[in-house]
């Protein structure tokens, strides 16, 4: 078989089609722009015209859908939320404004604002029922594995026969989250859940169903509940990565949106993922066992032939920097600064911050560090536990994963997701009797 040979026909601004040439014969396969002049060649039916599929591990050059919701240029260090800089989304906006916009495309006025943060004060509750199944779980069961099941049979007690009750369905979501989160910590510490409170902020009812007691009273702190706010903020949408994929491929069943969204969190826990904060704060946690010597580590990254990789630098997507991470140091250091926090690995992470932001070995590379790096040392200062760093990740994304879902669901034509494959295994053969084995 040939080689296969694509040429674009015109500049991508006005791109047409391109020509595949397949064993001799042509093919003009049609492009598509996207607002950001970003091209894709639509082989669609590639297999049906050449009885050919491209092969792609990762799925790192194929675009799965199209999308309004979330725009990065990972080469420029670009990150839009529905074409707001998420330098200015961070900077001006709480996060229930930025799950509106990702869910219905436009920033909510004031009075549309009003009735959707009441609407979700309506259902901040869980069902009574559901704390039996936290009595089932091990004690030190990981927060994520609760969560994950907790989200899916939020489908029992809350069915969607209708439309109307699919979009209930997203505002219930938003609203009972934390409380399932906070209850998953509580239950992990063995102390009792402390009910959500509606006069509350968003973030500040989560950090008050987290870390409050009922023998005492428990105040937010200001600096607190603006970094959380901030953290999830940076965390609310990332385009087509691997649990927002997974969110809509499952939705591309029909799947509901507690089923999709609890795949979406089985997804995120992967330490090559959501769990990437968590790998940091045991990377730091194994130098500081290890007299903090981080200059040691430092060279065991640089050495190609050993396999230790420093956690929390680089990024498969931001060539240049991640945006995320440029907001969030900043805030690390007035987090720390405010809340007097002394700790010794966060002395480690600054000295690793600092050495990579200056090696020529890491600058050449382009190893900067992310947001994982910075959101787990944010999460640290705060009192989160390690175990909840992901927890806290998925409350970010939990806009982001709806507002795909729903974009995925409504989107006319849409197909489910059934990706080909390459086939490597034996061919035909006839199975042999018991004697011939």
């Amino acid at each position: 078989m040939e080689v296969w040979e694509i040429e674009m026909s015109t500049a991508h601004t006005s791109a047409q089609s391109a020509k595949l040439i397949l064993d001799g014969q042509e093919y003009d396969l049609p492009m598509t722009v996207g607002s950001e002049g970003e091209v894709g060649i639509d082989i669609g039916k590639l297999r049906a015209l050449t009885g050919a599929v491209t092969l792609d591990p990762g799925y790192g050059n194929t675009g799965s859908c199209r999308s309004t919701i979330t725009f990065i240029d990972g080469e420029k260090g670009i990150l839009r939320y529905r074409g707001y800089p998420i330098e200015e989304v961070a900077e001006k906006l709480q996060f229930l404004e930025v799950a509106y916009l990702l869910l219905y495309g436009k920033l909510p006025t004031k009075a549309e604002y009003e009735t959707f943060v009441a609407s979700v004060n309506q259902h901040t509750l869980v069902n009574e029922e559901m704390k039996n199944f936290y009595v089932g779980y091990p004690r030190r069961g990981h927060p994520m594995a609760i969560l994950a099941s907790l989200v899916a049979s939020l489908a029992t007690f809350h069915p969607s026969p209708n439309e109307e009750e699919v979009e209930l369905n997203i505002i219930r979501l938003i609203a009972k989250l934390p409380t399932i989160a906070a209850f998953s910590y509580k239950m992990s510490v063995g102390q009792p859940f402390v009910y959500p409170r509606n006069d509350l902020a968003y973030c500040e009812n989560f950090l008050h169903m987290t870390f409050a007691l009922p023998v005492e009273p428990y105040i937010v702190s200001p600096t607190l509940r603006k970094a959380l706010n901030l953290l999830l903020i940076l965390h609310a949408d990332h385009e087509q990565n691997c649990s927002t994929s997974t969110v809509r491929m499952v939705g591309s069943s029909q799947a509901n949106v507690f089923a999709s969204v609890a795949a979406g969190i089985a997804a995120l826990w992967g330490p090559l993922h959501g769990g990437a904060n968590q790998r940091v704060i045991e990377m730091l946690e194994m130098i500081r066992d290890d007299d903090m010597d981080f200059q040691k580590y430092v060279a065991k990254a640089k050495d190609k032939n050993d396999p230790f990789r420093l956690m929390g630098f680089g990024h498969r997507v931001y060539k240049n920097f991640d945006p995320r991470a440029k907001i969030l140091k900043g805030a690390a250091d007035e987090v720390l600064g405010e809340l007097g926090v002394e700790d010794p690995l966060l002395e480690i992470a600054k000295n690793l911050e600092d050495v990579a932001l200056n090696d020529s070995y890491f600058v050449e590379k382009k190893l900067y560090p992310n947001v994982d790096f910075y959101s787990g040392i944010i999460y640290r200062a705060m009192g989160i536990p390690t175990g909840m760093f992901t927890v806290m990740f998925a409350l970010g994304r939990l806009p982001g994963w709806m507002a795909q879902w729903k974009e995925q669901r409504e989107t006319p034509g849409g197909r489910i997701g059934r990706p080909r494959q390459i086939y490597d295994g034996e061919t035909q053969r006839p199975v042999p009797g018991f004697d011939a084995r």
